[in-house]
């Protein structure tokens, strides 16, 4: 484990250059879910640069439109366009596909980047009752994703290489647990007493199962799904700390555009149609997931259970 995450923490120089190894991206859709900031943001800035369609995934207008403006300027006039979202609402998550689905006949890169540790004493759970880390991680990129697959399908059949992308958002926390309590999140009156610490590790590692069995059982129809931690980044986390916490914090994290490369990497790069199933460290290095990601009883059992929650919507 302390290699592991000395391995991450302390990744080696990238080798992969955003301006020399992403290839021209033009009649190419993307969906960025957190893309009004962090690596979300940065992301979103080098797919539009390289001449993508760039919809943000955004539940506040506001700063989405704001980071609309922003790229704006930094792209050379080339404009996202927002994509209402809220991943704590099946409701708005359901909204947001038909949305797209109108607006555009392909999907060829969904990043599932969306997230982070959300809960707070004031809203410890989801407009349908998860835990909202738990929630916000795993359950609602699961069902956007499911709403999707016939677009993404479509979109593989007609694509030239076969093929799309689906880039799942985890961490280093997914090593830090190798089962996701499913009973926990069945009962509404244990989730209570979640500690939101565990919620985030377990739905850090739910990405990664989630990813592995999305290769399983879509690899065939073009989908090329792929899990990856894009390191320790320096985000609105940090933003309150001061004195020597904050230096030795900042000391241990990098630039938002470093946190972008393996989500770059694995969403762009023509090598990148052979990636299927795999983990991806900083910065765009392929290793082995937590091995208890492959376990096979522990895929179907939470695939069967995210299946069943968002039946029937």
């Amino acid at each position: 484990m302390l290699r592991r995450f000395y391995d991450q923490q302390w990744p080696p120089a990238p080798t992969f250059d955003v301006k020399r190894d992403i290839p021209d991206l033009t009649g190419k859709v993307a969906i960025v879910t957190g893309g009004n900031s962090g690596t979300g943001y940065e992301t979103a800035k080098e797919l539009l640069r390289h001449n993508a369609t760039v919809y943000l995934g955004c539940r506040n207008e506001t700063r989405a439109k704001d980071a609309i403006e922003n790229l704006k300027k930094e792209c050379d006039g080339k404009e996202a366009r927002f994509l209402p979202l809220d991943l704590s609402s099946f409701a708005s998550i359901k909204r947001a596909v038909d949305d797209f689905t109108q607006r555009e006949q392909r999907l060829d890169i969904l990043y599932n980047n969306g997230g982070g540790m959300t809960s707070t004493p004031e809203q410890r759970h989801t407009e349908d009752g998860y835990d909202m880390t738990f929630g916000v991680n795993l359950v609602g990129p699961f069902y956007l994703t499911k709403l999707l697959l016939p677009t993404l399908i479509s979109s593989a059949k007609s694509s030239p290489t076969k093929h799309v992308r689906v880039v799942n958002v985890s961490s280093f926390a997914s090593e830090l647990t190798s089962h996701v309590d499913i009973d926990l999140q069945s009962k509404g009156n244990k989730r209570l007493k979640a500690n939101p610490n565990q919620m985030y590790f377990q739905a850090k590692f739910g990405t990664v199962v989630f990813s592995n069995e999305l290769a399983r059982r879509y690899g065939d129809q073009g989908i090329v799904s792929t899990s990856v931690h894009p390191g320790t980044i320096r985000s609105n986390f940090q933003r309150n700390m001061t004195g020597l916490t904050r230096a030795i914090i900042m000391s241990l994290t990098y630039p938002q555009e470093m946190g972008a490369l393996t989500m770059l990497y694995a969403g762009t790069v023509p090598e990148g149609d052979g990636f299927n199933g795999q983990y991806l460290n900083p910065w765009g290095r392929l290793v082995p997931p937590n091995p208890a990601s492959k376990d096979m009883k522990i895929r179907e059992e939470l695939w069967n259970w995210l299946d069943a929650q968002v039946k029937d919507i």
